[in-house]
């Protein structure tokens, strides 16, 4: 559900911030895609905490700075909107990662 909840907030921010209806601007688009790429690959996954608490940060400075503007401005609106993944994220956030990534994962 993490990649979901990514996706629920840049369309949040996105709306508000770019006026965007029924689907995502090109910039909002390419972060969407630059992230689910990177959860895709997540050396730790199944266990994969939150980014913000990760060991290993994935994303590029500037591709990681955006993301943060994007959850500053959606986080809070996301109780009203997608209660249930801003309940599940805030919970995932309590959870730290592994000390050692296991190897990388082998993609289908």
């Amino acid at each position: 559900w993490e990649a979901r909840t990514v996706r629920v907030m840049i369309g949040i921010h996105c709306r508000d911030l770019h006026g965007s209806r029924g689907g995502l601007c090109a910039d909002c688009e390419g972060l969407w895609q630059y992230c689910q790429a990177r959860v895709d690959r997540c050396p730790f996954y199944p266990d994969k905490p939150t980014c913000k608490n990760c060991r290993v940060h994935c994303y590029s400075p500037e591709r990681r700075e955006r993301i943060k503007e994007v959850m500053r401005y959606a986080g809070p609106r996301m109780m009203w909107q997608a209660p249930v993944l801003a309940l599940l994220h805030m919970l995932d956030g309590r959870r730290s990662a592994p000390e050692k990534a296991p190897r990388a994962r082998k993609q289908p």
